[in-house]
């Protein structure tokens, strides 16, 4: 009985033994696992910052860029609005000016078809005469 005594005084020091340095391991443990979050915890909040400026960074020239292509944009608007209002002038003054240019040319053609016809008239009676005057030559003769 005493040797069982013994053997359970021994066995209970060695469990005591062995939780002692199961809690030292576990304390062990997660003082290695606080310490590992801490690092992570301020590598992730330090690159947390960095992308967020990175982000900012982006979005800015993101916007830059937008707006630049924006007012190039906006320019060749008005410059093509500007050239169709100039073109719709011309054409307008084109029409009018047509208008009118093909009046004068039709006044001036039919003043020259006047003059035609009177030049045909005296050249009708020029060779009419001549006609008389050579049927009055052949009759003489």
């Amino acid at each position: 009985m005493q040797q069982r005594l013994v053997r359970k005084k021994e066995n209970n020091m060695g469990r005591k033994q062995m939780f002692l340095v199961l809690g030292l391991v576990m304390v062990m443990g997660l003082a290695v696992y606080l310490r590992l979050w801490t690092i992570d915890y301020h590598f992730s909040s330090t690159e947390t910052e960095l992308l967020r400026r990175q982000f900012d960074l982006a979005s800015r020239e993101a916007m830059d860029e937008s707006a630049m292509w924006r007012k190039r944009f906006d320019d060749e608007e008005d410059k093509s609005s500007t050239c169709q209002k100039e073109l719709n002038k011309i054409k307008q003054s084109l029409k009018e000016d047509g208008a009118a240019a093909t009046k004068k040319k039709l006044d001036l053609l039919q003043k020259e078809n006047i003059d035609l016809l009177e030049r045909l008239e005296s050249l009708k009676q020029e060779l009419e005469s001549e006609k008389l005057k050579c049927s009055m030559k052949q009759k003489q003769i």
